[in-house]
Protein backbone atom coordinates (compact mmCIF):
# COMPACT_ATOMS: atom_id res chain seq x y z
CA UNK A 1 0.00 0.00 0.00
CA UNK A 2 1.34 3.50 -0.54
CA UNK A 3 1.58 6.21 1.61
CA UNK A 4 -1.07 8.87 2.23
CA UNK A 5 0.15 12.11 1.39
CA UNK A 6 -1.95 15.33 0.68
CA UNK A 7 -1.26 18.48 -1.30
CA UNK A 8 -2.53 22.29 -0.68
CA UNK A 9 -4.00 24.65 -3.41
CA UNK A 10 -3.70 27.90 -1.56
CA UNK A 11 -4.82 31.37 -2.82
CA UNK A 12 -1.83 33.09 -4.11
CA UNK A 13 -0.83 36.96 -3.82
CA UNK A 14 -1.16 39.20 -6.17
CA UNK A 15 0.55 42.33 -6.32
CA UNK A 16 -2.46 45.24 -5.93
CA UNK A 17 -1.34 48.18 -8.51
CA UNK A 18 -2.26 51.93 -8.00
CA UNK A 19 -0.48 54.02 -5.58
CA UNK A 20 -0.81 52.69 -2.06
CA UNK A 21 0.77 49.02 -3.57
CA UNK A 22 -0.49 46.41 -1.21
CA UNK A 23 -1.75 42.14 -2.24
CA UNK A 24 -4.68 40.90 -3.41
CA UNK A 25 -5.21 37.60 -3.52
CA UNK A 26 -6.37 34.87 -6.16
CA UNK A 27 -10.50 33.61 -6.09
CA UNK A 28 -11.10 29.93 -5.09
CA UNK A 29 -11.64 28.64 -8.42
CA UNK A 30 -7.77 29.54 -9.51
CA UNK A 31 -6.96 27.11 -6.37
CA UNK A 32 -9.32 24.70 -8.10
CA UNK A 33 -7.79 24.99 -11.70
CA UNK A 34 -4.04 24.89 -10.05
CA UNK A 35 -5.60 21.82 -8.45
CA UNK A 36 -6.69 20.15 -11.92
CA UNK A 37 -3.61 21.17 -13.48
CA UNK A 38 -1.56 19.34 -10.67
CA UNK A 39 -3.70 16.22 -10.85
CA UNK A 40 -3.34 15.86 -14.59
CA UNK A 41 0.09 15.93 -14.31
CA UNK A 42 0.75 13.53 -11.54
CA UNK A 43 -0.90 10.11 -11.62
CA UNK A 44 -2.13 9.80 -8.06
CA UNK A 45 -4.53 8.01 -6.86
CA UNK A 46 -7.25 10.85 -5.13
CA UNK A 47 -8.69 9.93 -1.83
CA UNK A 48 -10.39 12.75 -0.98
CA UNK A 49 -10.92 16.36 -1.85
CA UNK A 50 -11.46 19.20 0.92
CA UNK A 51 -12.28 23.09 1.39
CA UNK A 52 -10.31 24.22 4.05
CA UNK A 53 -10.74 27.40 5.57
CA UNK A 54 -8.26 28.49 8.13
CA UNK A 55 -7.28 31.95 9.69
CA UNK A 56 -3.96 34.20 8.97
CA UNK A 57 -1.90 31.29 6.43
CA UNK A 58 -0.02 34.18 4.57
CA UNK A 59 1.08 36.18 7.95
CA UNK A 60 4.28 36.71 8.09
CA UNK A 61 4.27 35.02 11.85
CA UNK A 62 2.66 31.46 10.29
CA UNK A 63 3.93 28.98 8.63
CA UNK A 64 0.99 28.74 6.10
CA UNK A 65 -1.34 26.06 5.50
CA UNK A 66 0.72 23.21 7.64
CA UNK A 67 1.03 25.72 10.56
CA UNK A 68 -0.39 23.63 13.91
CA UNK A 69 -1.21 26.72 16.00
CA UNK A 70 -2.87 29.86 14.11
CA UNK A 71 -3.40 32.77 15.86
CA UNK A 72 -6.27 35.09 15.82
CA UNK A 73 -6.23 38.23 17.92
CA UNK A 74 -7.56 41.43 16.26
CA UNK A 75 -8.52 41.46 12.95
CA UNK A 76 -8.32 38.11 11.16
CA UNK A 77 -8.13 37.37 7.46
CA UNK A 78 -9.47 34.18 7.04
CA UNK A 79 -8.39 32.19 4.10
CA UNK A 80 -10.48 29.26 1.74
CA UNK A 81 -8.25 26.59 -0.44
CA UNK A 82 -8.57 23.38 -2.12
CA UNK A 83 -6.59 20.13 -0.33
CA UNK A 84 -6.49 16.94 -1.46
CA UNK A 85 -5.86 13.44 0.11
CA UNK A 86 -4.13 10.83 -1.97
CA UNK A 87 -2.11 7.87 -2.26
Amino acid sequence: MSAIAYRDFLPQEKPRGGLFGGVDFSDFDTCVAAMNEWLAQNPVEVIRVETVTLPNIHNISEMGSTDTELHTTGHAVWYQFVRVWYS
